[in-house]
């Protein structure tokens, strides 16, 4: 069951994590720790509801207890489609990570990055089926975790000690961990942290990759085993990445140059592989590490991604229909769409390219209206006898239609302003210390151009001006530029600008998009939970 466990652990560290994560901290502070917590306590409640409920049944699909639960192909089709269409969404953001780390290192172009890790994730997913997935999973943890310890480790030293790393992470306001304003609009708050990522975790606990580990093992012991030993090393994991951000900024504040800041990339997404070709820059092979480590997180989730759709297509949508047929024609047809959704998450990708944004961000937003409705289905099934199958597909399509509105409208509306980032590091000693970043820099900025990014970052020694609604401070000089869905750009003020901007509040309907995006998939399972029981009473 160990194997099992870390396939388990790998399939939700993905680029998200290793990009997204350190670069959230590095311009809003460590404050998104506090989330990692909630995503712990999800797992653990797991080893307690989803291990007792589905490892006695012995199901391939998560969508089978569905059926079993509520008699309907109806329900069970509708969670089916949901499961899809929320993974493969996922499997595009993991996508996305490694392709821009690419193209910004190499000057691949975005689009051919993307198919180049979806050929290689197709492939070994074909060939070798759930097995091959397993062990190279383990395989691709280990150099995951060599290529976090190497960043961390020689970023330290740079710096000085892991003491110096805090002392100049809090002079920073880097190390904000608790903000207890009630206000749902704030972005990031302990509350919306902790509960949200607690509610958006059991997500991941009713995912069809959970599921199929689960059933992969001979016993329930077992399978208590592998959720109890995935979910402090995932917690590891992205504790890890939370100190790369922090790393990253006390590196460069500490040198004395701010790549944000100066300018030398627009993209906080690319802070890491930019911090990696600094630190490294004495030492051959090591950024390749650092892109092998990358690959690898990515890699793991795809490929468990594309072995579960294939199984969710096969055992929910096509089998039911067709009937028994001979072993070869279900593996061609596995086999074939493995491809498919692979071809999928491109696409899903070269749109999120040109979503822009943090990669946190975007995740959690964009999912939200996929991931709300299936968990609280789950739950409903779960935890609500009364729930019945016309109630609960009322409901579920209800809260559909409401969370995808909600979620898009976020992401999208161009009345919703982005939340300013954290002073940035010094920039002082750019000019002195000019030296393999510059020509990263370059590379980076044309690729950045390319993937539609159009942030316009102005010089570290002017301030900034605006509202920053979890921080409780002012900026003041400057004030930020917001476009509809990129990430803040800086440019100058007037007073009389300044005085517009604190008026350009969101009307309307649009107010209701000024909620956190942390509470969207909390907000779109409580939907359901309320709309199926109101419907399943009424019918």
């Amino acid at each position: 069951f160990l194997p099992v466990a870390i396939s388990l652990m790998v399939t939700f560290e993905s680029s998200i994590m290793m990009l997204g994560l350190p670069a959230e901290i590095y311009v809003y502070g460590a404050q998104w720790w506090i989330g990692t917590i909630g995503y712990l306590c999800a797992k653990v409640l797991s080893m307690f509801i989803m291990v007792p409920l589905i490892h006695p049944l012995k199901i391939t699909s998560a969508y089978e207890y569905l059926l079993l639960r509520f008699n309907s192909t109806g329900v069970r089709l509708l969670g089916t489609v949901l499961g899809m269409l929320s993974y493969t969404w996922y499997m595009g953001i993991v996508l996305f990570g490694p392709a821009i780390a690419l193209e910004a290192v190499t000057g691949f172009p975005l689009w051919g990055s993307i198919f180049i890790v979806a050929f290689v994730a197709v492939i070994y997913t074909t060939i070798g089926g759930l097995k091959a997935v397993v062990w190279t999973d383990v395989f691709q943890a280990l150099v995951m975790y060599a290529g976090m310890m190497a960043i961390l480790i020689k970023g330290t030293m740079d710096v000085g000690s892991p003491s110096k790393v805090w002392e100049i992470a809090n002079k920073g306001g880097r190390l904000n961990f608790f903000n207890f304003d009630p206000d749902p609009r704030v972005r990031h708050t302990f509350w919306n942290l902790f509960f949200g990522s607690l509610i958006r975790g059991l997500a991941f606990c009713f995912s069809q990759a959970t599921i199929q580990r689960i059933g992969a093992t001979n016993s329930r012991r077992e399978a208590t085993w592998v959720i109890g030993i995935a979910t402090p090393c995932h917690f590891l994991a992205s504790t890890l990445a939370c100190y790369e951000g922090v790393v990253a900024y006390a590196f460069y504040e500490s040198k004395g140059c701010d790549p944000l800041a100066s300018g030398k990339i627009t993209n906080s997404n690319q802070i890491i592989p930019f911090t990696v070709m600094d630190i490294f820059n004495r030492l051959p092979g090591m950024p390749g590490l650092f892109l092998a480590s990358l690959f690898s997180a990515s890699l793991s989730t795809l490929s468990s991604g594309l072995s579960s759709l294939s199984a969710l297509l096969w055992t929910d949508v096509i089998k039911p229909r067709i009937g028994d047929v001979s072993e070869f024609k279900a593996t061609f047809i596995a086999k074939i769409s493995v491809v498919m959704f692979g071809l999928l998450g491109c696409g899903v990708a070269i749109l999120v390219s040109l979503v822009g944004g943090p990669m946190m961000q975007v995740f959690a937003s964009l999912s939200a209206g996929f991931a709300g409705p299936l968990t609280g289905l789950f739950l409903l099934g779960c935890f609500c006898p009364q729930a019945n199958a016309k109630g609960t597909l009322i409901g579920v399509v209800l809260s559909l239609i409401l969370s995808t509105w909600l979620s898009m409208g976020k992401s999208f509306s161009k009345s919703v302003k982005k939340l300013p980032w954290l002073d940035p590091a010094s920039s002082a000693m750019c000019d002195a210390n000019s030296t393999v970043s510059d020509a990263l820099a370059a590379m980076m900025e044309l690729t950045t151009s390319a993937s539609g990014y159009t942030d316009t970052m102005m010089n570290s020694s002017v301030l900034y001006q605006g509202h920053d609604l979890g921080y409780g401070s002012y900026y003041t000089g400057h004030d930020l530029a917001f476009t509809s869905v990129g990430q803040p750009s800086f440019v100058p003020t007037t007073p009389a600008a300044v005085s517009a901007a604190q008026d350009d509040e969101p009307q309307g309907i649009d107010i209701v998009y000024t909620l956190s995006y942390m509470w969207l998939a909390p907000v779109g399972i409580i939907l359901t939970l309320v709309l199926g029981n109101i419907c399943s009473l009424l019918t």
